[in-house]
């Protein structure tokens, strides 16, 4: 059932409430803060730092009513703490994805947001609003990973940070886990981080079943290099070559790791054992870039320095199948210094052979390029740089030219403006594997198990 969304900030609830019930049949009335949860749970909340924990618990409850009702009708709540009322309600109206009802006319103060705000209820009734913030993208998440769970192995047990990621995984109920190690050392570790590994299976890498046929099946795929059968037996009690082994034998649905392994050393067995997809015999990365009101897709930040003309067209057809499997519709821009013919030189000539080469192998890919960051992600600056465009102003995958400039960017979005960055993703393996930034942090874990998961499913 389609569900019809409007956020009231006014005081007035009662008469507009009125008239939206004279418009609509299947309507309720949602309070988040005061009704769903009590005020005097919410000030407590933001207190002990639980904000985010009781954001994704409205939402989800909002999520719930969308199953059942033609049009949502969402009371505004009273200020607490040092939340001003204002300031309250708009934050939720983001997590929620409602345009505003106020009694006064605030577009003003609204120009850098996507957040629609309206006193004319008539624009808020045929407003659609698309904003997706990184609690509500984490929730999709989980409801995308739990409708097709799947089997991911996680090798590297000696990291708290993976004890505790596992923790909250199992609670979701979205995935199984596999940790490599010996399982009392582990649970032992667990339980002096206050960490409950209940529900995990554990597998010993010094003495298990899998081992020796795991060694064979490496020397097989791996002889042609040089690779011994003693060899293989010494590789595989590795943890990463042997989890990327039990992805390959589907003992694991896909494997996550790097959080205490170099990219190197966690891509480097993928490569041999694994390998590309027939149809894509490329592997390149992308990053999810969770911004405070919308998902974005950056590529290639991680694997590719620098891309030709058709790896640059690869790079892009595989993060526009990245974006689709988060439930984005993907407009993909080729980034450069130049905007569409303003420009010249190689690096140019580069993005527009790239271009071409795409739309040849995807007809249907909404794409164009090249373009500048501005005029890729403005609207305004778009329809003075490219106006003609389907994807100037409103680009969701940012294809990189080269490696320096795909790394450097992902880290500006994520140091200087508050990105959760959750990558790298790794595009075209037959099977998923993720690298982890060894600086990375238990939220990022979870959410880029999550992903891995979805992965896996080819959603």
């Amino acid at each position: 059932m389609k569900t019809d969304r409007i956020y009231l900030l006014t005081a007035n609830f009662s008469k507009i409430y009125e008239i939206i019930s004279a418009k609509f049949k299947n309507i309720t009335i949602f309070e988040p803060i005061g009704g769903f949860v009590s005020i005097e749970e919410a000030i407590l909340a933001f207190r002990e730092d639980r904000e985010k924990e009781l954001i994704k618990d409205i939402i989800k409850e909002f999520d719930r009513l969308k199953k059942d009702y033609e049009f949502i009708a969402i009371r505004g709540c009273e200020a607490f703490g040092n939340i001003g009322k204002f300031e309250l309600n708009l934050m939720l109206a983001k997590h929620l994805n409602a345009p505003v009802y106020c009694t006064e006319n605030l577009k003003a103060i609204n120009k850098n947001s996507k957040l629609f705000i309206s006193s004319n209820l008539d624009e808020i009734l045929a407003y659609k609003q698309d904003i997706i913030t990184p609690y509500k993208f984490e929730k999709e998440l989980v409801d995308k990973a739990k409708s097709d769970k799947k089997t991911i192995v996680l090798p590297e047990s000696a990291d708290e940070r993976i004890l505790k990621a596992s923790e909250l995984l199992i609670k979701t109920q979205a995935v199984n886990l596999i940790l490599l190690g010996d399982e009392s050392g582990i649970k032992t570790e667990a339980k002096s981080l206050g960490v409950n590994l209940e529900g995990i299976k554990f597998i010993n890498l010094d003495k298990n079943e899998y081992q020796d046929g795991f060694a064979s099946k490496l020397y097989e795929l791996r002889k042609h290099k040089g690779v011994t059968l003693e060899k293989a037996k010494e590789m595989i009690l590795d943890k990463t070559y042997f989890g990327t082994m039990m992805v390959q034998t589907g003992l694991a649905d896909a494997m996550v790791s790097g959080a205490i392994t170099t990219t190197a050393d966690t891509i480097r067995p993928a490569f041999e054992i694994i390998k590309t997809k027939p149809q894509t015999p490329l592997v390149s990365s992308s990053f999810v870039m969770c911004m405070d009101e919308e998902i974005l897709i950056y590529a290639d930040c991680a694997i590719n320095p620098k891309p030709d003309a058709q790896t640059l067209a690869r790079i892009a057809i595989d993060s526009a199948n990245t974006a689709s499997y988060f439930g984005l519709e993907p407009r993909v821009a080729l980034l450069s210094y130049s905007t569409g013919d303003s420009g010249y030189g190689e690096d140019v000539d580069l993005v527009h052979a790239a271009l071409k080469i795409a739309k040849e192998l995807e007809p249907n890919l909404v794409i164009d390029g090249p373009m500048q960051y501005d005029a890729a992600i403005d609207m305004q600056v778009a329809k003075k740089k490219l106006p003609n465009s389907d994807v100037a102003g409103r680009a969701n995958v940012f294809v990189f030219p080269n490696l320096s400039c795909g790394n450097i960017g992902y880290k500006i979005a994520q140091r200087s403006a508050n990105c959760i960055a959750i990558g790298p993703l790794l595009q075209g393996l037959k099977k998923p594997v993720n690298d982890l930034s060894r600086g990375c942090s238990v939220e990022d874990i979870v959410n880029t198990v999550l992903i891995t998961a979805i992965q896996a499913g080819g959603k």
